[in-house]
């Protein structure tokens, strides 16, 4: 249970938009940062004077001491850097501690006087925001566990609320680079223009759209495609073309036509089908017979093989006529001759 005081510190912080406390944390860090530059920049300033000009000069005096010196003849003081950074360092130790002291002071002073409210006002106190809200009753079911969870969901919900904006921007993306393939471009403003459309129309598909002959060629208006708006028009109205038309059509049909084979399929399994006599097998085969042998005649007849004494046992390759049998049986004799004179004149 929180304490009057926390409940006045939630109050304000909503009223505000802040913490109280966050306000004066800002002025003593400001603070802060002001001491910090000033004390650099006395210890850069102390560095870089003379010693001599820092009142060294009369002490060494004083005490009659001659000081050292360097390479070039100037008075060296070693102490001086030290004393600088030591004093340096007192002054800025002494600094924060008065800073401290009256920041606290302001602190408790101002949550005490300024940012806080009066007593017993704070249950009383009602916002802006909170004007004609009507606060429900309290319901035991909801428990810290339940609110915790419903607050991951909300999270879990914004993630992919996030993740559909991007993949919704790819796709965007993706469909105006696919659009620029088909779309071929407008026509562009120019001192001269071209009186040919199909001339433009070819610079267009074959250069920036190389697709875009598929939906805005003659032909493909032929076949019901619709074309895409140029690159720079807008399409005012949407029309259906027939190809799209059938489409869309057949796709709704689908669902009637699966229902009409769902009630044909109890039919096929109890109908059987009507069965050949033996006479119609016999008619069948001559039918087959007839066929294959028709289309091996012409097979043949292609390739220059006479198929008149029918086409059983012939050679595939053209065929041999009678006097070229007769050459070659003249030609073997003739071989089989010269063989026995030259076996003779060996002999």
């Amino acid at each position: 249970m929180a304490t009057q005081k926390q409940q006045e510190n939630l109050l304000l912080t909503e009223h505000l938009t802040f913490p109280p406390i966050s306000l004066l944390d800002e002025i003593i860090n400001s603070i802060n940062l002001v001491l910090y530059d000033l004390v650099d920049k006395l210890e850069t300033g102390l560095s870089s004077t003379d010693p001599s000009n820092l009142g060294y000069a009369d002490q060494y005096a004083a005490e009659r001491r001659a000081p050292e010196r360097d390479e070039e003849g100037n008075e060296v003081y070693p102490e001086a850097r030290l004393e600088i950074e030591e004093g340096v360092q007192k002054f800025e130790t002494l600094m924060m501690g008065a800073l401290d002291k009256n920041f606290d002071r302001l602190e408790i002073w101002t949550l005490r006087n300024v940012l806080c409210l009066p007593e017993d006002v704070g249950e009383w106190v009602r916002l802006g925001h909170y004007e004609n809200l009507t606060i429900p009753q309290k319901d035991p079911k909801i428990t810290p566990e339940t609110l915790h969870a419903l607050h991951r969901k909300l999270l879990e919900t914004q993630k992919l609320h996030a993740a559909l904006i991007a993949e919704k921007t790819r796709n965007d993306a993706q469909i105006r680079k696919l659009r620029s393939l088909l779309q071929p471009p407008g026509p562009k403003p120019g001192p001269r223009s071209s009186t040919s459309p199909t001339k433009a129309k070819d610079m267009g598909m074959s250069g920036e759209a190389p697709f875009a002959f598929l939906s805005h060629t003659p032909a493909a208006q032929d076949l019901g495609v619709q074309s895409l708006p140029q690159n720079g028009t807008s399409a005012s109205t949407e029309s259906r073309t027939p190809l799209t038309t059938h489409t869309t059509f057949t796709a709704s049909q689908l669902p009637y036509l699966r229902e009409l084979l769902a009630t044909l399929k109890p039919h096929l399994s109890s109908t059987a089908l009507p069965l050949r006599s033996e006479g119609g097998k016999e008619d069948l085969a001559n039918e087959r017979r007839v066929y294959i042998e028709s289309q091996s005649k012409r097979i043949l007849e292609r390739r220059g093989v006479d198929t008149v004494d029918g086409v059983e046992g012939v050679i595939e390759g053209p065929r041999v006529r009678t006097e070229e049998v007769r050459g070659l049986e003249d030609l073997v004799q003739g071989l089989g001759r010269g063989r026995e004179v030259d076996e003779m004149d060996v002999s």
